[in-house]
């Protein structure tokens, strides 16, 4: 799908507060509510727009520790590949799962409360998997930038 400028400035909009009432979006983007109505059902359909959701402060829902953890596995069959996913799947702890080259198969974005509680994660979620090789974490010190705006051109 070909986005238009006035499809952008939309997005824009929405990924910066997606609470916004229709009037208020349609004040932002210079154009008709109506209009406005037809181009979100047209973005939703084609499937652009995937969701609406609240963004929360880690720190605030015990959250804090973020761990970048790269997993290797021992195998790379079907099997192998499935079950892995089914776990990533099942942990709500893992917010986004890649598969990645390099020296390990897929990185982790891993939040929870503190040291000990992604210890315990690490200790039965993720090291007792006949499947997974070895897991590398990177505790995140700093927190420098996170978004979830997608750059629009």
């Amino acid at each position: 799908m070909n986005l238009t400028d006035q499809d952008k400035s939309i997005l824009r909009e929405l990924q910066q507060d997606a609470s916004l009432s229709l009037g208020e979006l349609s004040a932002r983007c210079a154009m008709a509510q109506s209009t406005l109505w037809r181009r979100l059902q047209e973005l939703e359909k084609t499937g652009v727009i995937t969701g609406r959701v609240a963004l929360l402060s880690p720190s605030k829902v015990e959250a804090k520790l973020c761990v970048l953890a790269s997993v290797s596995l021992h195998e790379h069959t079907e099997a192998a590949i499935n079950a892995f996913a089914s776990l990533v799947s099942q942990h709500p702890e893992i917010l986004e799962c890649h598969k990645v080259s390099g020296g390990a198969d897929y990185s982790l974005k891993i939040r929870c409360r503190d040291v000990d509680a992604y210890e315990e994660f690490m200790s039965h979620a993720l090291l007792r998997q006949p499947f997974i090789r070895s897991v590398t974490s990177s505790f995140v010190l700093k927190e420098i930038k996170s978004t979830t705006a997608l750059p629009l051109q």
